[in-house]
């Protein structure tokens, strides 16, 4: 896992105040903290086009799981996972938000830790 991962002031913002709401896990709420201290926030516009974000399309591999995956990361209010759109704030969201391809990931999702390698990154505008 990289050591520091790089938000959108915005997105930086939304996870704090999902936090505080104490929508995750203690687990999971002990890795994010950790990530976002080390954060690096930025402006949308000087996003690394590499990098996992909101109104991205995203492939990954689960290597616990052995199997890939393609889906998009939506606004909260725009999710359908029937139809492959995540909210930004899903559990898989949280677990690769911030990275870019290539790192792969361990996250202590609630069903127990995974290892999620993100193959590529589209940002839809």
């Amino acid at each position: 896992m990289s050591e520091q991962i790089i938000l959108t002031t915005g997105i930086y913002d939304l996870i704090k105040d999902h936090l505080r709401r104490k929508k995750t896990t203690a687990a999971e709420e002990k890795v994010l903290l950790s990530k976002l201290r080390n954060a690096k926030q930025v402006l949308r516009r000087d996003l690394p086009k590499d990098i996992v974000t909101i109104n991205s399309e995203v492939k990954i591999k689960d290597s616990s799981q052995h199997h890939e995956q393609k889906f998009l990361i939506v606004p909260d209010d725009k999710a359908k996972v029937k139809k492959g759109k995540y909210s930004v704030l899903s559990d898989i969201a949280l677990a690769i938000v911030g990275n870019k391809v290539g790192e792969v990931i361990d996250w202590p999702f609630k069903e127990g830790n995974r290892k999620i390698e993100i193959l590529s990154v589209e940002h839809i505008n």
